[in-house]
């Protein structure tokens, strides 16, 4: 029997041509069909086994994400309806089409932060049915992004937001979500809708001086807090109780339901939620904006929700894929990604996404397939058509405190050390993301953090290193000098490093870079009375294109050195830029003689005698 586990392996464009190749018509249909659908390929060794796991770990991702996703509809200023609509409609798109088997689908603290913000932008009235028409807009719209940059196969655009921009982003959505709930979980009554701190800290500010809060209210949000983190603590602790953090925020929505109406603490001044919409889906096709002055912000907003979305599940696909040793098709992801949005925009429901918090419980609890996903849809359904009503006395302090305990996981402190080492650019893209959030909002944030990771981008292209190598005593292995300090140069010779492609953006940095290292080589060896270069050797290994305005600026770096009574010698070159070398006639003009397979075989020849290999 084929095993399952090889069932989620994407092979590459080649591999994928070739088992069509000398089948019939109706396997290639077939074949077609399992490469959009993958649950038709792995669902024929679907073996009870799986079942187990994917029952177990679909019960225990419902009981987590059925508060959760009621919570989270506030975030988006939506009724809680949408948000299980969403989890019941979305995951069962998701495991026909998915790639990965771990990821738990539905709404998001960041996208619906993100997607409520946005909206609250252009409609002030969030119970106004534009609104809510706006919003099935936008997530269409999110959805036709990340299908046509699945089905364009343009997925390595989300990689403009990088790591450390995601980082910074997530951290400071954490710090704007949880600020914002303080509204629930203090019980006041007037808030600001604006999303920067400022904003937030003012309106708790004047909620204290003017005593606008509810003590029962503050009691029974502050009592589910710490229940919350300290079960998530024991989760962290012992990965064999990861179901005590699971069940918790179900467990808290159950006991203080249960509080409330047996203390009528409603009429107390408790906020309750008390009515959630039950039943199936409704169709909402004719609720989308085609037409009219919303067309464009829907699709402002929608792309920007799709690419953040997008981002977070492919993030959270990849790390569940490196842990279980499987390939993830970020191209099918957004495919899938992208057709669940558009069925989900068409079915009442919000932007949809692959949640961490959720993904980490389905991969805890052991599911085997993306069936998993099929249960948790179930279980959502039997809870719209039978149990909503269970939810009229849920206190809103409940809600918030389960999404102030979701999004202490988004904070990653670690992370933003460890990009401070790395890499300061990095740094300063994550600390853009990051303060964009907080201080403006998220829109601004991440165009501040694309901006700074493209901005890092022409740098690296524009401005490239070009290191001196040296000699490894006793070996024939030349390394950058800085690195290696035991590393000796040659007499007479100078050998240097591009570590780029070279293109018209940087072709006459490097030029004038080999020059001055000519020029500074020169000057050192003189104070030391050593002998004058008479070689320059360009190891252009790392150089794995070249173009004609590159071309050009060798041409000119050989003459300038020609002045000067010096030899141009390449060594290491590809077979990219040795094709270019070749038709430009620039071989013919350095000199075939001057051109080796490596630095050794260039200083075997033109080298003193003594430092031959």
């Amino acid at each position: 029997m084929k095993p399952l586990e090889t069932l989620f392996t994407i092979s590459d464009n080649n591999s994928l041509m070739r088992k069509y190749k000398g089948k019939s018509k109706t396997r290639k249909f077939c074949l077609c069909l399992q490469s959009i659908f993958p649950i038709l390929d792995w669902g024929r060794y679907y073996t009870i086994r799986n079942l187990r796991g994917d029952f177990i770990a679909g019960l225990t991702t419902a009981s987590l994400c059925i508060p959760q996703d009621i919570a989270y509809a506030k975030l988006a200023n939506l009724d809680p309806h949408h948000a299980l609509y969403a989890s019941f409609v979305t995951p069962l798109v998701y495991a026909a089409m998915g790639s990965s088997r771990d990821i738990a689908i539905g709404p998001a603290a960041v996208v619906s932060l993100l997607l409520g913000a946005m909206l609250s932008h252009d409609i002030r009235d969030h119970k106004s049915h534009e609104y809510l028409r706006l919003a099935f807009t936008a997530t269409f719209f999110a959805g036709v992004t990340q299908l046509a940059l699945g089905v364009l196969r343009l997925g390595f655009l989300i990689d403009f937001l990088s790591h450390a921009a995601i980082v910074g982003f997530m951290s400071g959505a954490a710090i704007i979500i949880s600020l914002q709930q303080l509204r629930g979980l203090l019980g006041i009554p007037h808030f600001t809708k604006k999303t920067d701190i400022i904003s937030g800290i003012g309106s708790v500010n004047n909620a204290i001086v003017h005593h606008e809060w509810n003590l029962e209210t503050i009691i029974i949000g502050t009592s589910c807090l710490i229940f919350l983190l300290i079960t998530k603590y024991i989760g962290k602790k012992h990965k064999k109780l990861f179901w005590v953090a699971a069940i918790a925020p179900m467990t808290c929505v159950i006991v203080s339901t249960i509080c409330v109406y047996i203390t009528r603490a409603d009429e107390k001044g408790v906020s309750t939620i008390n009515h959630i919409k039950g039943g199936l889906n409704s169709v909402s096709a004719n609720e989308i904006f085609f037409r009219g002055k919303y067309v464009v912000r829907g699709f402002r907003i929608g792309a920007v929700a799709g690419i953040v979305a997008l981002t977070e599940a492919v993030s959270i696909g990849r790390t569940f894929a490196a842990m279980k040793h499987y390939t993830l098709d970020g191209n099918k992801e957004m495919v899938a990604m992208g057709t669940m949005n558009i069925v989900g925009s068409l079915t009442s429901c919000f932007v949809a996404t692959g949640s961490f918090s959720r993904s980490a419980v389905n991969n805890m609890a052991g599911c085997e397939t993306a069936a998993s996903n099929i249960v948790l849809s179930i279980v959502v359904l039997l809870v719209l058509t039978l149990f909503t009503p269970v939810f009229k006395y849920t206190p809103n302090a409940v809600l918030s405190s389960i999404i102030i305990a979701a999004t202490t996981n988004l904070v990653n402190i670690n992370a933003v050390i460890m990009i401070w080492k790395i890499d300061k650019f990095d740094f300063m893209a994550c600390m853009g993301a990051f303060f964009g959030v907080i201080f403006m909002n998220l829109e601004y944030a991440l165009i501040i953090a694309v901006s700074i990771s493209f901005v890092k981008i022409v740098f690296r292209v524009t401005w490239p290193k070009v290191v001196v190598l040296g000699k490894i005593p006793g070996t024939s292995i030349y390394r950058n000098i800085e690195q290696y300090p035991k590393a000796f140069q040659i007499t007479a010779m100078l050998i240097l490093r591009v570590d780029s492609a070279i293109y018209f953006t940087n072709c006459n940095f490097v030029k004038d870079r080999i020059l001055r290292w000519l020029r500074y080589e020169n000057e050192e060896r003189a104070e030391c009375e050593l002998a004058e270069i008479q070689y320059v050797v360009v190891d252009m290994s790392a150089v794995s294109d070249i173009d004609s305005s590159g071309i050009s600026s060798f041409e000119r770096l050989y003459h300038s050195l020609e002045k000067l009574h010096v030899q141009l010698v390449l060594a290491n070159v590809g077979k990219i830029v040795m094709e270019k070398l070749q038709e430009s006639k620039l071989t013919e003009l350095i000199g075939r003689d001057k051109i080796f397979l490596s630095v050794a075989g260039a200083v075997i020849t033109y080298g003193p005698k003594r430092e031959e290999l």
